[in-house]
């Protein structure tokens, strides 16, 4: 969710790979109709993968802003 050009990417590479845009070596094969259940599906995934990716780079992005102590002569 941080980076809206990979999240930009992932969505049309779904589309894409939904709906069959990718140019293929043989024209002549069908491949059918994408049915809404497959698109949703497809946007489904999307989604729950940037939640959980938003949800791990927070994780570290909280990590990595806490400060660490100095060790203390003995």
């Amino acid at each position: 969710m941080h980076d809206p050009m990979l999240m930009l990417t992932s969505v049309i590479a779904v589309v894409t790979r939904a709906f069959g845009t990718r140019p293929t070596t043989d024209s002549t094969r069908d491949r059918g109709a994408v049915s809404i259940e497959q698109v949703l599906w497809y946007a489904a995934a999307a989604i729950s993968v940037a939640v959980v990716a938003a949800i791990i780079w927070s994780q570290i992005r909280d990590t990595a802003s806490t400060p660490v102590q100095s060790p203390s002569a003995p």
